[in-house]
């Protein structure tokens, strides 16, 4: 295993910089965030673009690669997360279509994975989204492919706010679904693994790695508390809006050496990436080291 962190929370920070600092504290990976280069509002933790997948030549790719190997630094995979089942088609086919340039760009740099969400439209029922999947994913599938890429879809429903109430904007998250995606697309989709979606949606977590273990590609290591005060005030079919409340590893709910526990038993040997969305430690570059720096400590024992 290698632990490492995600660009996303560094949006200003050139990626050189983050990847000095990075293997300057220990770290040995990096998934680098590449959203589309645009100004404008995006959603918290999304919108960071470390490389321009649509403005950078294929030996620009080359040479970012051959940097970060130099630092001593390994590329865990390209992340972005759309939404690719979205309602208004016009969204939808921007975000494919940028989603098709980070593949190309991940071939380039010699990267094997691209991590991203399968997607959602809130206002369906989970069946009729995985209907709509089955007629937009296998054009991707495809493409990626062709271009010697794998993806992997991480396991949160996104449903952080009322906008993306009641079905969420991702359906990859539960069990339901992903039987359904591995039996269609396992050979070419896997699992971008993060516990702390679990927590909240009371999904057997140990359980949870036994059986789709060997299918986890990548691994993110988020912690959740559960405000139980915001649980009991707004309830369960709020879908966890108001008392979800995302923390760095080692302050939320999630036993980690239980968790850990079951990776190795599965036989998981690949990145953890330390993905960063805790409140309490952002507003700066430096209170965002700080929180990936507690991070690191208290995962390091379990990563070797």
């Amino acid at each position: 295993m290698k632990l490492g962190l995600l660009t996303a929370p560094f949006p200003d920070t050139a990626l050189g910089e983050v990847a000095d600092w990075a293997r300057s504290v220990g770290f040995e990976a990096l998934e680098i965030a590449c959203w589309p280069k645009a100004s404008g509002a995006s959603r918290r933790y999304a919108g960071t673009s470390h490389i321009d997948a649509a403005g950078t030549s294929a030996t620009q790719a080359k040479d970012i690669a051959a940097e970060l190997a130099g630092k001593g630094l390994t590329i865990s995979g390209l992340g972005f997360y759309p939404n690719p089942l979205h309602p208004d088609r016009a969204h939808r086919e921007a975000v494919i279509d940028h989603l098709k340039k980070v593949i190309v760009l991940a071939s380039r740099m010699g990267v094997s994975l691209v991590n991203t969400f399968c997607g959602g439209d809130a206002s369906k029922t989970i069946d009729a989204n995985w209907q709509d999947a089955q007629r937009v994913w296998p054009e991707i599938i495809a493409h990626a492919r062709e271009h010697g890429v794998k993806l992997a879809f991480e396991n949160c429903p996104m449903i952080f706010s009322y906008d993306e109430w009641p079905g969420g904007h991702n359906i990859a998250y539960s069990p339901y679904i992903w039987r359904r995606i591995l039996d269609a697309w396992g050979v070419d989709i896997g699992m971008n693994f993060d516990p702390s979606h679990l927590v909240w949606q009371m999904i057997d977590k140990e359980r949870f790695i036994r059986e789709f273990g060997q299918h986890m590609l990548h691994v993110h290591a988020k912690d959740l508390m559960i405000d139980h005060d915001g649980l009991y005030e707004r309830g369960i079919l709020s879908g966890g809006i108001g008392w979800q409340v995302p923390r760095m590893p080692g302050l939320g709910d999630i036993n980690w050496s239980s968790i850990f526990s079951g990776l190795y038993r599965a036989g998981y040997d690949g990145p953890v990436i330390i993905e960063h969305e805790d409140r309490r430690f952002e507003g700066s570059d430096e209170k965002v080291k700080r929180g990936f720096l507690l991070a690191r400590d208290v995962l390091r024992p379990f990563v070797k």
